[in-house]
């Protein structure tokens, strides 16, 4: 009986030797590449946590150095959050605080510099469309009208396509093309909720140019 045992052991440890030899080192490999791609991945969260953490601290001090009017340094900690975490929301929102700051203290080039550079550069759809109708809106007061228009037409998502259109009726009309304003001015009036308070203001610019969108929009249904 134990003869039965030790021969039915000794295949068994024959069989395990002879799988062993076939496919242990495919499965040696195999544990190698899934154990490192675990810690490549661990490594990446850390990584990726850290960025965060000195992002954020970085946002943090421009946002101290806005309120206490700190211009320089407000420049400074944008400018480290642009080249060491550009690719954080952190970076592209800290952008937009900047500009607002330099804007209200006259720096338009300033604002305009940091405008630029959250539209073409923040990873946020949203952001970089806020970045663009403010960018617009420091274009217009330098009366770079056509530049204005450029950033409008570009990159808008959506949710914010209403304003866009808003804004390209104010350029419009600072051009004197009141036809073209019109459209514009309509067509953001339509595309806004009329929930929005802001939609009454669209209408006030559209009322001053002769044009009742009510009336238009009712026309429009009626056919």
């Amino acid at each position: 009986m134990a003869n039965n045992f030790d021969l039915q052991e000794q295949e068994q440890l024959d069989e395990l030797k002879h799988f062993w030899k076939t496919w242990g080192n495919l499965i040696t490999w195999v544990l190698i590449v899934v154990m490192g791609a675990f810690a490549a991945w661990n490594g990446w969260r850390l990584w990726q946590s850290r960025q965060a953490q000195q992002a954020t601290a970085l946002a943090e001090a421009v946002e101290s150095a806005a309120r206490s009017g700190d211009m320089a340094r407000v420049q400074q900690a944008f400018g480290d959050l642009k080249s060491s975490y550009g690719g954080t929301v952190q970076a592209a929102q800290a952008g937009l605080l900047a500009a607002k700051v330099m804007a209200d203290a006259g720096n338009l080039d300033g604002a305009k510099e940091a405008l630029a550079w959250v539209a073409d550069k923040a990873g946020d759809d949203g952001l970089r469309a806020v970045a663009r109708l403010r960018l617009a809106a420091v274009l217009i007061e330098q009366k770079a009208y056509d530049e204005a228009l450029a950033q409008l037409s570009r990159d808008i998502t959506p949710e914010f396509s209403a304003l866009a259109a808003d804004r390209k009726g104010d350029v419009l009309q600072l051009q004197d093309k009141k036809p073209q304003a019109v459209e514009e001015y309509r067509r953001a009036w339509q595309a806004m909720d009329e929930r929005v308070d802001y939609r009454r203001l669209i209408e006030a610019k559209l009322n001053a140019l002769g044009v009742q969108p009510q009336v238009v929009a009712a026309a429009g249904g009626a056919q």
